[in-house]
């Protein structure tokens, strides 16, 4: 039985300092957000897109902290680039302790409608993708030996239909939770913690076009009881707390950052 914490231990439950956490998907709205908010609690970031140029205001926002950013160009869908980004971030970070999964796509079409090759590209960044860079960063971590956190992220949609043609991504995030627990289940022996953050429809550049119809923001906001879609703010306390010890006793958790999706 341990000791139970003092105050000064329980205040400094979210601290991050002397960690180091990479950020995939670094250039979006959510990977953004939670880069810069693992950097205020104290973290080194590396932060990671397929194209290198659109990760500089982010890395820019990470500095501004006082914390180290490294940008490094990624395909989470492609072996090679994640095994040479993981060394990458290891090399100029010094080491891994954190990994969140943020890089994913979308693509929505009525199902008797989808292409098998977008269907598959969906499968390819989303599924694929999250193994790669889990596997990828595990290694590390396992070689260490001194444990770790692991944040995927997936969606309300990987949990409920929608009648708006998610057939690939509800799919892909679903088997994004199952892999979730999955990974926690065989990495809790070496002290890696494996969690997941599924949000609601969230405000990006990417989702703007949906949540600016009127139509359709009407019909997400009624599967939405707090009435609003989310902010990439609204992340950030999720993703630190299960990249922290706050969390220490939470693994192959699924945290719903839904507005009340999953209760109404």
């Amino acid at each position: 039985m341990q000791t139970k914490k003092g105050i000064p231990e329980v205040r400094n439950l979210f601290d991050l300092t002397g960690k180091t956490a990479i950020v995939t998907g670094g250039s979006g709205g959510l990977g953004r957000a939670v880069a810069s908010g693992l950097a205020a609690y104290g973290a080194d970031v590396a932060v990671t897109a397929r194209t290198l140029s659109s990760l500089e205001e982010t890395a820019a926002e990470v500095r501004e902290t006082g914390r180290k950013a490294v940008a490094i160009s990624c395909d989470v869908s492609d072996p090679q680039s994640v095994e040479e980004m993981t060394a990458q971030a290891v090399r100029d970070l010094g080491k891994v302790d954190i990994l969140v999964t943020g890089a994913g796509i979308a693509y929505r079409q009525p199902a008797e409608e989808m292409a098998i090759a977008e269907w598959q590209k969906v499968m390819d960044v989303n599924v694929k993708g999250t193994f790669l860079c889990c596997q990828a960063v595990a290694k590390h971590l396992i070689q260490r030996g001194e444990g770790g956190n692991i944040v995927t992220v997936s969606s309300i949609r990987g949990s409920q239909g929608h009648p708006a043609g998610y057939s690939a991504y509800g799919t892909s995030k679903g088997a994004i939770h199952l892999l979730t627990r999955q990974l926690a289940c065989e990495w809790a022996k070496n002290k890696i913690r494996v969690n997941s953050i599924a949000p609601c429809i969230f405000w990006t550049p990417l989702t703007e076009p949906i949540l600016k119809d009127p139509e359709m923001y009407k019909l997400f906001m009624t599967r939405i009881p707090i009435g609003r879609a989310a902010d990439p703010d609204d992340f950030i306390g999720a993703a630190v707390y299960l990249a922290s010890d706050a969390s220490a006793m939470v693994t192959g958790h699924i945290l719903y950052v839904d507005g009340g999706s999953v209760a109404g």
